[in-house]
């Protein structure tokens, strides 16, 4: 599995557009042989009748898009064309081998994958089961961990962004403003390409969340390493979190405000809601999450119990700065040298598609 993900040359996902939606390997192309129905169909005469009418119902889909197929291969292996094509389907069968005796009319390199992608899903659930030398960054609501490890990542240490993968914050509010969640299936490929292209590292920083981010679930493997690992958690004024949060939220829509806070209605009470609401009515960013901050506090508080935290305090720091002094301090490690060249924490998603 690293030998074909370490290759240079296109990744070809050749199933259907809804598995492929369901998960699929980060940076693959969907190039589907069948569409839903056409799988279906020959799916179910190779039960009822066999191989070999499977074949011609196959062939009668299909041969109408050999021109457009074999075009679109040729795009693909334009970029890197001493490269092979690297393929695959579920199991690494009949569909992905069809595909690559097409290429191999058009001369193109092919590298099928073994297994399928049947075999990558096996590889990164196994993947989590590993022992990772994972640090926590831990700190209340509004304290910029996110923003606090990207900037480290950008000075060279090993970073992965848990919330940044499932295109989620972690909050009721935390789906706001960013694209869709990836399936929890897909969150998981994610997640395992980011953890390989770190290996090597001495830590891997994680922020500290609970077993779900938004509704992609943190692999259990994963999530039992995190629960004892060792936690750094920033601190910073009250002030400066509320002046944070607003600078995020503000900008959102009134409305999707007003719903994700009715969500924590129970959690919050009737009282804090209430003014919560209030204020999203009238723009009074700052008076909405101080409404709210004290539930997340006690949320977080909570989650952390069983941790052993090590406290810094950041006050006004920007990022930048922040980053800079945690590493002149020695509480964070730079990753230098992976077998990669390292990895950003959005590499492992940068390409997907």
């Amino acid at each position: 599995m690293p030998a074909f993900l370490a290759g240079r040359g296109a990744l070809i996902d050749v199933r259907t557009p809804s598995e492929f939606a369901q998960g699929h390997i980060p940076g693959a192309v969907n190039l589907p042989l069948f569409d839903d129905d056409g799988r279906a169909a020959v799916g179910t005469l190779y039960k009822q009748q066999g191989r070999q009418a499977a074949v011609l119902e196959g062939l009668a889909l299909v041969g109408p898009r050999l021109q457009r197929m074999a075009a679109r291969l040729l795009e693909l292996a334009a970029p890197a064309p001493d490269q092979p094509l690297r393929l695959l389907c579920w199991r690494g069968g009949m569909r992905s081998g069809s595909v690559a005796w097409l290429a191999s009319q058009l001369d193109l390199p092919v590298q099928v994958l073994e297994g399928g992608y049947k075999a990558y899903r096996r590889w990164a659930l196994e993947l989590f089961e590993q022992p990772w030398p994972l640090q926590l960054l831990g700190g209340r609501t509004g304290t910029g961990k996110t923003e606090l490890l990207l900037a480290l990542a950008c000075r060279g240490v090993a970073v992965v962004d848990l919330e940044g993968l499932a295109h989620h914050r972690g909050s009721s509010f935390g789906a706001l403003g960013l694209p869709p969640q990836p399936s929890s299936e897909h969150y998981e490929n994610r997640l395992a390409l980011a953890l390989h292209g770190l290996r090597q590292a001495p830590q891997i920083w994680l922020e500290a969340e609970s077993a779900q981010v938004g509704r992609c679930r943190i692999p259990a493997g994963l999530w039992r390493q995190m629960q004892a690992a060792p936690v750094l958690e920033v601190q910073r004024p009250l002030e400066q979190r509320v002046e944070h949060l607003v600078r995020i939220y503000g900008v959102q829509d009134p409305a999707a405000l007003a719903e994700a806070t009715s969500r924590i209605a129970r959690r919050l009470g009737p009282q804090r809601t209430a003014l919560a609401l209030e204020a999203i009515a009238e723009c009074d960013w700052a008076t909405a999450c101080r409404q709210m901050l004290d539930y997340y506090d006690r949320c977080y508080d909570h989650d952390l119990s069983g941790h052993f935290c090590q406290p810094v305090e950041l006050g006004a720091l920007n990022p930048e700065a922040a980053a800079e002094l945690l590493l002149s301090r020695g509480l964070v490690c730079p990753h230098r040298g992976s077998l990669d060249g390292g990895h950003r924490p959005a590499d492992a998603a940068a390409g997907d598609r």
